[in-house]
């Protein structure tokens, strides 16, 4: 019997080791940082866990632009539809329920 083993990914917020199933994988599009959950999207990708410690982590360090081989000059990135999609999964996070109707 073979077994296949899962790849094997670091967050680049936390810079733990991880399942890749366990992280999100983060492409660049237009200037933006773009979730890709299917892992489908072509060029290259990050991977962070979708909490907002670790994009919060990752953000601080500048680890996007350099996991990505992004130009330094490039200009910042766009964080905010990476942040809507991991804030909109995380009902940990404060504020995450308003407009919910809870």
């Amino acid at each position: 019997m073979v077994e296949t083993s899962e790849p094997v990914r670091t967050c680049v917020g936390c810079r733990q080791r991880a399942p890749a199933s366990d992280l999100l994988r983060v492409v660049v599009r237009s200037g933006a940082l773009v979730p890709d959950p299917r892992r489908r999207l072509p060029g290259r990708g990050a991977s962070v866990h979708p909490t907002p410690e670790c994009l919060h982590a990752a953000e601080r360090r500048r680890a996007f632009t350099r996991a990505l081989r992004l130009p330094g000059g490039s200009g910042p990135l766009e964080v905010g539809p990476l942040r809507a999609h991991v804030l909109g999964s995380s009902p940990e996070q404060p504020g995450a329920r308003a407009g919910t109707g809870e």
